[in-house]
């Protein structure tokens, strides 16, 4: 598999706070790679360390192959376009203005781009507006659009929809969809929405105090997740005597409430309740969400 990022042993320590430590990430070409970790994770080290903003104190990465102490690791990280924390973009000149400003900034004498760019981000009707009088969802997809000057290959997007309203959510999911898909463009996305990076995501990396946990992609996500039949009975002391001799893999919740996660028909659940004088009140399938699976990862509070 062709990898756009590789990271190996990748540590990077500053005084007594080691905010990575002997980090292990591939990021496959073409895919959309959601990075979750809880605030101080070091998520941000990570991308700083990427864009040539500091340096690791040991380790190593590469960027489409070039290991990141290589003299062509400069060369490889122009085919990145990034967006972290706020856009960087001047809110008093129009959103065409900014792109401008972006291509002469990279040194890219050809202007021939802006338009489209901002066809493609669904800015191209804003006229003389300056960026002030946009929405906070319009500045997001403009810092997109900054990112995507010098055509870059991989965009690395640090909590794209933080502070979005439900429409600008909507907009910069199909956005980074049509983006992937159309251009062919691999992202990095770190975010802690995470029910809202499930329907994007293509791979995902779990990070937790400057470790990758693991990395999985979406399919294998989808398998780990749990499914359970979430049932609702008089009393789960008898739901328990029932299942124990089915090797039914069950979990108590409370005195009346049980997750089955062994595969089971619901008549084949009543007949063995039956025999216990159990009563099934309620029964509902259940899907462990992306978020769920992340607080048994890592354990503690989310604290994002």
């Amino acid at each position: 598999m062709e990898y756009c990022l590789e990271t190996v042993a990748l540590s990077k320590q500053y005084k007594n706070f080691k905010a990575l430590n002997g980090l292990n990430m591939h990021v496959p070409k073409g895919s959309i790679y959601g990075f979750v970790g809880k605030n101080g994770a070091g998520k941000t080290t990570l991308i700083r360390l990427i864009c040539g903003l500091q340096l690791p104190t040991s380790g190593e990465f590469k960027l489409y192959g070039i290991p990141n102490n290589n003299k062509e690791i400069n060369k490889a990280r122009r085919r990145i376009g990034a967006v972290v924390e706020t856009p960087s973009i001047y809110m008093d000149m129009t959103a065409r203005d900014n792109l401008i400003q972006q291509f002469t900034i990279l040194g890219i004498p050809t202007l021939d781009e802006v338009d489209s760019i901002l066809s493609l981000v669904g800015l191209s009707d804003t006229g003389k507006k300056k960026v002030k009088n946009f929405s906070l969802g319009m500045r997001q997809r403009l810092g997109i659009a900054m990112a995507l000057c010098g055509n870059p290959d991989l965009l690395i997007l640090d909590e794209p929809i933080n502070g979005l309203d439900p429409q600008g959510i909507i907009e910069i999911r199909e956005l980074i969809l049509r983006l992937n898909k159309e251009k062919d463009i691999t992202f990095i996305i770190s975010s802690h929405i995470l029910d809202e990076l499930s329907k994007i995501a293509t791979n995902y990396g779990f990070i937790d105090r400057g470790v990758l946990i693991t990395e999985l992609s979406k399919e294998e996500l989808e398998n780990s997740c749990k499914k359970a039949l979430h049932v609702v009975v008089n009393d789960t002391r008898k739901l328990i005597t029932a299942i124990n001799q089915s090797n039914i893999d069950c979990d108590i919740v409370s005195d009346t409430e049980a997750d089955i996660y062994s595969d089971i028909k619901i008549s084949e659940l009543v007949r063995l309740l039956d025999k216990q004088d159990c009563e099934l009140i309620q029964a509902t399938q259940r899907d462990e969400s992306l978020e769920s699976f992340y607080m048994n990862l890592v354990g503690g509070d989310k604290n994002e």
